[in-house]
Formats: structure tokens, C-alpha cells, sequence
């Protein structure tokens, strides 16, 4: 058991309580589990969680993200909302919005800050713990990015353009940068998606040409 949850099997079992879970869990419970809705206009997270009751055990896992972080919120911990799968309720102080371009709401990531108990994360891969020291700086891809204690992160795009801010470029161009001290865990990265023109027949040309 880690506090009041236990990992085994790819799930993450809770007893008895009030919970944050992540939208469609938990995926089985015994006796009953009553979902409630979260007060509050400004939540920025509210679309990520969902305040559930539970009076039995029951288990939560997240077909499209199997692996499971358990992060100790003895500091304040700033976690990625879509991917966090439970934490207890009391553990919830706020949440905001991260910008990565300066200005513009593309690309922001949605935290949720967590001050004692825990938050389990569920991930599409594995995740890396990496410290950051006083005056160290970690640079890291917004969509690997899964939570970090310390200093607010500071986004970064290079060569800001108005086409920048209305429509920005592709993720492999946008940055997060961590300033220590601090703790940030990161998993894996996408490859970033690039549109490309449709090669054929019809538009090929004769060599040299």
C-alpha cells in the first residue's frame, strides 16, 4: 500500500472516500460509487475530473494510458489534468492554465495543484523522475510533460511571429522550460505531426527538372 492507494496489476485501487477521478472512473467498484458535480464557475480542470464518493474499494485504469505514476504531494505539485487518474479530494488547491506561446490559449496545458496526500498519473509510457537544480534549467516538450514541483514553467516558441500567437506552429517548435529547484517528471514524446502535400503521378516532375 502507498497511503491510501494501492498499484497492482496496471489499476489503481482506492478504499472509502471522496476522490478526484479522471472522467469515466472508476472502472469497477463494489459497493457504490456516487458521483457528484464540482462547484465552482472557474474551474479550470472541470472538464478533466469528476468528484466521486466511494463507501468500497474500487479500481480505476485508463485503457488508452497504462502506465501509473504515483507522485507524493508532501510539496506543492503541479499536475497535467488530462492525465491524472485519482487523487483524494481534500488534496485539490487550485488549478491553471499554462501558456506556452505568449498570448495565446493554442497548445496551453490545463494543471491541477495538488498541496499533501498523493495523485496517481496514468501515462501513455513510462515516466522519468528528473531533479533540477538550483540555477539548472530543463527544457522539455509540452505533451511530455506530466507533472513538476518549484517554479511555474516559462514557455518558449522561437522567432515569435503573429502567426505565432493566432495559429501556432507544429509541437516540435514549442518548449517548456523548467527552472530549478525543482522536480519535474516527463514521459515519453510524440512525434510532432506535420502536414505535407499529397506526392502523385499527376504532380510528379521528369529528373532535372
Amino acid at each position: 500500500m502507498e497511503g491510501a492507494v494501492k498499484i497492482e496489476g496496471g489499476f489503481a485501487e482506492v478504499g472509502a472516500g471522496a476522490w478526484l477521478m479522471g472522467r469515466g472512473q472508476p472502472a469497477a467498484f463494489f459497493g457504490s460509487a456516487i458521483r457528484r458535480r464540482r462547484k465552482g464557475f472557474f474551474l479550470r480542470d472541470r472538464s478533466a475530473f469528476d468528484l466521486v464518493e466511494t463507501t468500497a474499494a474500487a479500481k480505476c485504469a485508463d485503457a488508452g494510458r497504462p502506465f501509473l505514476t504515483h507522485i507524493p504531494c508532501a510539496a506543492r505539485i503541479s499536475a497535467v489534468s488530462s492525465k491524472a487518474l485519482v487523487a483524494p479530494a481534500a488534496a485539490w488547491t487550485g488549478s491553471e492554465v499554462v501558456k506556452i506561446v505568449p498570448m495565446s490559449m493554442r497548445n496551453a496545458l490545463c494543471v491541477t495543484v495538488f498541496d499533501g496526500e498523493w495523485v496517481v498519473m496514468a501515462t501513455a509510457s513510462r515516466t522519468a523522475r528528473i531533479q533540477v537544480e538550483d540555477g539548472d534549467t530543463l527544457s522539455a516538450r509540452p505533451d511530455s510533460v506530466v507533472a513538476w514541483t518549484g517554479n511555474r514553467p516559462t514557455g518558449f516558441c522561437p522567432k515569435l511571429r503573429l502567426w505565432d500567437i493566432l495559429l501556432p506552429r507544429a509541437s516540435g517548435n514549442l518548449l517548456l522550460h523548467f527552472h530549478g529547484p525543482s522536480v519535474v517528471w516527463v514521459e515519453g514524446a510524440k512525434a510532432p505531426y506535420f502536414r505535407t502535400a499529397k506526392f502523385t503521378n499527376a504532380n510528379r516532375r521528369p529528373y532535372g527538372v
